[in-house]
């Protein structure tokens, strides 16, 4: 650090002063040479040297007030320095703080790690998995034996004559049976359910007449659901009628047929949606 009173302006003057003070010092002492400045005058009987005394304490004066106004600032400084360490020491003691609770903070998650690890063993034991060696696997069940098994094993296929009768008759019996049960089970009917769009010639066209119309079509494996008018534009709406057909009996193109063979009301049909029952 700089020395403060190497700016003050009585420094730059230090030799001039020295040489008052070793001029004052020999006028005191009686050895200064005549015509010094400091000697004393004959006619005046007043001493030289009174001016550069003078300029010697203003001097030393000027030194004083220098080196107290510095003082408070160094005072000052320390002050300061006194307050930066008090933050520092409030700093350390939140530094601590946060180091314990990060001590605290990794127990927690060790003990929760610790408990995590207990669970997934004990659930893997409960189910049964790898990280239980002692768990076995439960056995597969055994089929139940069958009806005809049993039956089977009451019959001694290696006895007389009578038994392989019997065996015969058993069989057929059976059989006959499962025939008479295959028949009676209704056969799976392949359906199919039809939106139809129905257009009109024009705006004039019966409606009501034309659906009539369209549902006096009858056959065997048809029948009609409801129906709707559907705008489609200029003051025209078409007929949209729902069906449930039997795909073995009845195909689209016998319902075009049909349909289109109503030419006073019918100019063409669509199908606006096809699924399967």
């Amino acid at each position: 650090m700089a020395n403060p009173l190497m700016f003050d302006s009585v420094w730059r003057d230090k030799q001039k002063f020295e040489e008052a003070e070793a001029q004052y010092q020999q006028v005191l002492a009686g050895t200064a040479a005549k015509g010094a400045p400091g000697a004393k005058d004959k006619k005046s009987g007043k001493s030289g040297g009174s001016t550069i005394k003078n300029e010697i304490a203003e001097a030393r004066q000027q030194i004083q007030k220098v080196l107290n106004s510095h003082k408070g600032n160094y005072i000052q400084i320390i002050g300061g320095s006194g307050g930066a360490s008090s933050d520092n020491s409030q700093v350390m003691k939140r530094v601590a703080s946060l180091e314990k609770e990060n001590r605290d903070l990794k127990k927690v998650v060790e003990d929760m790690k610790t408990l995590v690890q207990k669970l997934e063993n004990r659930v893997s034991k409960l189910e049964g998995g790898t990280s239980a060696p002692s768990a076995q696997a439960p056995a597969p069940p055994k089929p139940a034996p069958a009806e005809d098994d049993d039956d089977d094993d009451d019959i001694d296929l290696f006895g007389s004559d009578e038994d392989d009768e019997e065996v015969d008759r058993i069989r057929k019996e059976r059989l006959a049976a499962y025939e008479a049960k295959k028949a009676k089970k209704p056969a799976l009917i392949a359906k199919s359910s039809l939106i139809l769009d129905v257009k009109p010639w024009d705006d004039e066209t019966d409606m009501k007449k034309m659906e009539e119309e369209v549902r006096k079509i009858t056959a065997d494996g048809l029948l009609w659901g409801a129906a709707k008018l559907v705008p489609v534009g200029y003051g025209i709406k078409k007929l949209q009628i729902n069906c449930v057909i039997e795909d073995d009996k009845i195909s689209t193109d016998f319902l075009e047929d049909e349909i289109t063979a109503l030419e006073d009301y019918v100019q063409s049909m669509d199908i606006a949606a096809f699924n399967k029952i």
